[in-house]
């Protein structure tokens, strides 16, 4: 039996997690292997899970905001995370590199057009793919907005956010010399890439726990643990998508190209009280998107699992069952 959306827990709110009907590695440009997999329906309406990151990797639970009688589901690791070879590897690996992967995957799948469906940094290559490729999205469904803008990066790693998590805030840069503060993202890189594995770990993984410690409206105990080989490709991945500002010239940037989605019926959901990616970027990009909706969740933060955020996307992705035609 599927679980319906008026039901109250979080698992509740979700489709059963069934297994990939088709996995594979799958040979890109660069030297690059990525991870990816297919499961529900077959011959169902096909949405591509776009994860958050850049370095996050895709998981189990993704599947479970579809209806698998009705959609044929793929999701795959970006390059260096994941399943994905060689592992937290930068090498040929821009959101443009991405781009191109999405679209290999589309046409090796023989698939014409589809939904694409993603939340965070997910959401920024959304947004990007559909605006290089309008003629293939069917649809647009966004989690927690990200634009890749500087005041953006400069919220989330120059201070603003720690003005709420104060605590969290000093043990992200305590790491760091006093004198190598006024630019965190720089004096990160320069750890996260030394040659030293040791470090790289080290501060790969104080990287990720301050992301990880602010993604939901209560964070757990041990929400900001990371393990590891995943905290690794995580913060090496986002800090050199960062430092190159998403290799986006400033003609590539997303509010400058929202007219490429003009046609294009876009869903956007979005917390409150997200702290990593502030309403605001949302806000804007509604504004100036006519085929877009967004919806305000009040009392939510940044994760994909926030109840009031899962049981808005089930929402979604079940009225998409019948009003968009692959």
């Amino acid at each position: 039996m599927h679980k319906s959306v008026g039901q109250n827990s979080a698992s509740e709110l979700l489709y059963p997690s069934i297994g990939p009907f088709d996995q594979r590695m799958m040979k890109v440009s660069g030297g690059h292997r990525i991870y990816v997999e297919q499961c529900g329906n077959p011959k169902g309406k096909p949405v591509v899970v776009l994860h958050g990151g850049p370095g996050g990797g895709c998981s189990p639970a993704m599947r479970r905001f579809f209806n698998p009688e009705t959609y044929r589901i793929i999701l795959f690791d970006q390059r260096g995370c994941g399943r994905s070879k060689p592992h937290a590897s930068v090498e040929n690996n821009t959101t443009w590199d991405l781009v191109a992967d999405i679209e290999a995957i589309r046409e090796s799948l023989k698939i014409d057009n589809w939904i694409v469906f993603g939340g965070s940094w997910g959401a920024t290559l959304s947004l990007i793919y559909g605006q290089a490729h309008p003629e293939r999205v069917n649809a647009l469904v966004l989690r927690g907005v990200f634009l890749m803008t500087k005041p953006e990066l400069d919220w989330f790693y120059g201070g603003g956010a720690g003005k709420f998590w104060p605590e969290k805030w000093a043990k992200f840069i305590e790491v760091i010399p006093a004198d190598e503060r006024g630019d965190i993202i720089a004096a990160y890189h320069k750890r996260l890439f030394g040659d030293d594995m040791v470090v790289q770990t080290k501060y790969a993984r104080a990287w990720s726990s301050w992301e990880s410690g602010l993604a939901v409206l209560e964070p757990g105990e041990n929400r900001g643990l990371s393990p590891a080989e995943y905290a690794r490709a995580f913060a090496r991945l986002e800090n050199h998508y960062f430092t190159n500002d998403g290799f986006l010239a400033e003609d590539q940037a997303i509010l400058s190209n929202l007219h490429k989605l003009a046609d294009i019926p876009g869903f956007v959901v979005q917390g409150r009280y997200d702290m990593i990616c502030p309403p605001t970027s949302a806000h804007a990009l509604v504004q100036g998107w006519p085929k877009a909706k967004l919806t305000m969740i009040p009392t939510a933060g940044h994760a994909l699992s926030e109840v009031g955020i899962t049981a808005e996307l089930v929402k979604v992705m079940d009225e998409l069952q019948s009003s968009i035609h692959c």
